[in-house]
Order: structure tokens, then C-alpha cells, then sequence
């Protein structure tokens, strides 16, 4: 399956014949228990490496494995996935299978804020201690590396400024020091940046926006590198993660149609961004395939495509414009998340979470979330939305 495209992945990888048997879809497998012939088989199955067979539920069935072997197919290189209960599951299960006390993690300024809260909750708590860098650093993080530093998380681009990070820049100087990356590659996902192959050691997607794409589904994923796999899954036991069969079951079914679903977001995003761009109640709009957003050359370089989510700021205007051009949306929801097939509006203010490289804005940012509803429609939403902030605006 190596040789196919990833459209064609999406539709055939984790279909095994022996977890499908004969029909399209792998069934859902619930277990908690799983009954054995004999005490001496229960034993020898407990002695063998369970990966890919039945031991005890929380070690998944074919309905677990049959997701996870699909998003390893996506990443040419990987040795392994492993499915948890949410994304920032996904991101604490990878974190702690990597860092010990004493260590150091390198975060960047843009982090999504539950990871940058897990880096100044649990990790500091434990002896871990986070040096936040700018998103654009490169290879000058180099100068940021310490003999303590074991881990460098990425996030490509961020998912509030958007800045693209240029990540084999960064893997190059991680990997001469023996330092293990680690990407939230959750806007872009396996399809528009195979991370793998770029080097980095953990993808992790927050698998509840692009993968599940119907917003119903709490899911995460961490694809590990050759290599890298075994003492992830050794952390992943041990914290006792796991996602429900249901819910990995419609994450496959998610999946199937995530190529589609992402050209029409990437397509439909793009040319709302591109008209945001003319307005005058417009400063800025941060989408990274538009050339003056922070690090576009690198994703021309490494990206194969853009999704829906990106940012604008408002040309000055207060709080309360802002909210009359949000809350009179017909076809923007307003609510946490993204990925799914109906559009999203939130307010966001990066400057509350920046300690390393501080956000300056000419007025408040709206981020959107670009579903499946026709561009023009929404549009002449967001035409109305901007009168009624200039109206707000006196």
C-alpha cells in the first residue's frame, strides 16, 4: 500500500480481511474481557507481545487496531499508531513517554493552550521545566539546546497565529543532539504534511477535528517513528489510555472521506481568506498560503495544501464589535474545536498565552473554522458581520 496515493489510503488502509471478515467496514468490537481455553493459554498470551491480538480490552480490538493501522499507512516510515480517549490525551501520553525530571522541553509560543497548561501544570510539577521559543525560530534553536534538553515539541502552524515552523530546520538540529521531536500536526494532518518523513520522532492529531470530521467524537492519535513506538506504547499502558471502540469506529468512518472533506475546507478557506483580505475593516488575515503570513515560504515548501482554519484581526475596534459581527453570524457556529462540516466563528486573544514572543495586533481576532457550506453563503455572512462591527465601531 506504500506505492498508492493517500486518497486511495484514506479508503482502503486498516482493512485487513481478518478484522473486516468479508464486509466493508471492521465491526465494532467491545471487550473488556476476553475469555481463554485454559489457564495455560491465558498465561502464554499474557507472556507474548499482545500488539494486534486480544489480550484484555484496554489493549484494543480489531476496531482500534484497524484505525490506527490506517493513520500509520499515512505516514510512510512510521513503525506504529496509538489511538487515546482525546488529543491532549494524545499529547500528555507522548510527552510522558519521552521526559524524565530533571529534563527540559522546548515549546513553542503558539502552542495550543491545554498543552502549554500540561507544560506549566503536571510537567513542572514532576521536574520538567518548558523554555517557550518563537514559532520561527528554525535552526537557531540551537542556541536553546541544552544538555538537559530531551524534547522539542512543534506545532505547524499554530492554531491561533498560524505561523509555520520550519521543521526540518529544527529536526536537523535535534536529531545531531539526539533530541526527540514531536508535532501537532492536527491542522494540517497526515495528508497535506506526512511528518514522519520529515523526520520528526511522534505526529499527534487531535483525531476529534479533521479525522472524525462530524464534531461528535472525542479522539486522539500518536504515530511514532521506527523506533520510537515501543516506549510509547509502554506509557500508554501504563497510564491505562485507551479510546472506546465507538468512538474509533466512527474516527474510521471519518477517515474515509477526510480527502474529500479537506480539499473542499482547504478550497473554501482559502477564498474567504482571500476576500477577508480586500476589506478594509481588515488588517490582516493569517492563513499561511497567503504570501505576507509568517513562515509562507516554508509552507510553499513543505505543505502539500491548506486546511480550514485560519485567523483574521480586525482593523482597531473594541471587544463589543468584535461580538456583534460573531454573534449575529447565521452560518458560523460559535464553539471550541474544528474540522467538522459546519463552519465556526471564536474570539481569540493570543496575547494571554504568549510569555516568549509577544502578540501585537492593530485590533481583536476572529478565527474561523471553514466547513462544508458553500463559500458564498458564507460569505455574505461575514459581509454582514463586518457591517455590523463597523456599526459597533461608530
Amino acid at each position: 500500500m506504500s506505492d498508492e496515493k493517500d486518497a486511495t489510503k484514506v479508503v482502503q488502509a486498516g482493512r485487513r480481511p481478518e478484522w473486516t471478515q468479508g464486509i466493508v467496514n471492521p465491526p465494532v468490537w467491545r471487550a473488556s474481557t476476553i475469555l481463554y481455553d485454559s489457564v495455560a493459554e491465558l498465561r502464554a498470551r499474557g507472556a507474548a507481545d499482545t500488539h494486534h491480538k486480544l489480550f484484555y480490552g484496554r489493549r484494543g480490538t480489531p476496531t482500534q487496531w484497524s484505525l490506527a493501522d490506517a493513520l500509520t499507512a499515512l505516514e510512510p516510515g512510521a513503525e506504529g499508531t496509538l489511538l487515546y480517549p482525546s488529543g491532549v490525551a494524545a499529547v500528555v501520553s507522548a510527552l510522558l513517554a519521552v521526559l524524565e525530571p530533571g529534563d527540559e522541553l522546548l515549546m513553542p509560543d503558539s502552542a495550543y493552550d491545554p498543552t502549554r497548561s500540561f507544560a506549566n501544570g503536571l510537567l513542572k510539577r514532576i521536574g520538567v521545566t518548558t523554555i517557550f521559543y518563537d514559532p520561527l525560530i528554525g535552526a537557531d534553536i540551537a542556541g536553546l539546546c541544552t544538555d538537559r534538553t530531551r524534547a522539542i515539541l512543534l506545532e505547524s502552524p499554530g492554531s491561533l497565529t498560524f505561523e509555520v515552523q520550519d521543521i526540518p530546520a529544527i529536526v536537523a538540529v535535534a536529531k545531531a543532539r539526539g533530541i526527540t521531536t514531536l508535532l501537532d500536526n492536527t491542522w494540517a494532518t497526515p495528508l497535506l504534511l506526512p511528518a514522519i518523513p520529515l523526520g520528526i520522532d511522534y505526529s499527534i492529531l487531535a483525531c476529534t477535528k479533521y479525522i472524525v470530521g462530524h464534531s461528535d467524537v472525542m479522539l486522539g492519535s500518536v504515530t511514532a517513528a521506527e523506533g520510537q513506538y515501543e516506549r510509547l506504547r509502554a506509557m500508554t499502558y501504563q497510564l491505562g489510555q485507551n479510546a472506546s471502540p465507538d468512538d474509533a469506529w466512527l474516527g474510521a468512518r471519518g477517515l474515509r472521506t477526510m480527502a474529500v472533506r479537506l480539499d473542499q475546507h482547504g478550497r473554501s478557506a482559502l477564498r474567504i481568506a482571500q476576500w477577508l483580505k480586500t476589506r478594509p475593516e481588515v488588517a490582516r488575515v493569517l492563513h499561511p498560503a497567503l504570501p505576507d503570513c509568517p513562515g509562507h515560504d516554508i509552507f510553499v515548501r513543505d505543505f502539500r495544501g491548506a486546511s480550514g482554519l485560519f485567523s483574521f484581526v480586525l482593523n482597531g475596534g473594541s471587544e463589543q464589535g468584535r461580538a456583534a459581527l460573531i454573534d449575529g453570524l447565521a452560518h458560523f457556529g460559535i464553539g471550541y474545536s474544528w474540522g467538522g462540516f459546519e463552519s465556526l466563528a471564536i474570539p481569540v486573544d493570543p496575547q494571554r498565552y504568549r510569555t516568549a514572543t509577544p502578540w501585537q495586533a492593530e485590533g481583536p481576532v476572529v478565527r474561523l473554522q471553514i466547513g462544508l457550506e458553500d463559500a458564498d453563503d458564507l460569505i455574505a455572512d461575514l459581509d454582514a458581520g463586518l457591517a455590523r462591527f463597523t456599526a459597533a465601531r461608530g
